[in-house]
């Protein structure tokens, strides 16, 4: 079956819970104010889209594309990003809501996450070389087996990192949170 194209098209407040959108391959694509909650993306392809103001809680991403997508002021809570097709992955998330979203396994380097809430974020074996948390709250974010090489911690806050497995060299961490990394531990800090 051949997969319909769209390039350079704009969806703005589309309901795609009642409609969903064509199974196919989105290029260039803009998608603002759109409801995609809980439907079934797999096997869909994102190339160079923006999403912004849009609800994709709980979207499924079995073998999805997204290559250099944009995500702003987005809702994406419990989003299974592991399930995407890994060729070519990345994207960029400024503003949004990742609850409980998961990145299990992914290599996306240089991913830049910025105010975004990323609580209970899954990163278990994730390579994040050079990603950049920037204003990010990491509450309960799950770092594990993860390489955390060069990423920029320094606005970040509530993250709890165990040094011992995960790799931290030369990653930017600033004060008062930098005191996650020694959390494992137990130990009372004083001022």
């Amino acid at each position: 079956m051949k997969l319909a194209y769209f390039t350079d098209k704009n969806f703005s407040n589309h309901d795609f819970t009642t409609e969903p959108p064509e199974k196919g391959e989105y290029e260039n694509c803009e998608f603002a104010g759109c409801d995609f909650s809980g439907i079934d993306l797999s096997e869909f392809i994102f190339s160079e889209c923006v999403f912004t103001g849009c609800n994709l809680s709980l979207v499924k991403l079995e073998k999805t594309a997204l290559r250099d997508c944009r995500f702003r002021e987005c809702k994406m809570l419990g989003v299974n990003f592991e399930n995407c097709n890994p060729f070519g992955l990345s994207f960029v998330f400024e503003n949004c809501n990742l609850g409980n979203a998961s990145f299990f396994g992914l290599k996306i380097k240089g991913t830049r996450f910025k105010n975004s809430n990323l609580e209970e974020v899954d990163f278990t074996g994730c390579d994040l070389a050079g990603a950049v948390f920037e204003q990010c709250d990491l509450k309960g974010a799950i770092f594990d087996n993860t390489n955390l090489e060069k990423a920029d911690f320094r606005t970040a806050s509530q993250y709890s990192i165990n040094p011992e497995n995960n790799k931290i060299k030369k990653a930017k961490f600033a004060m008062p949170w930098v005191l996650g990394l020694l959390d494992r531990y137990n130990i009372e800090i004083e001022n």
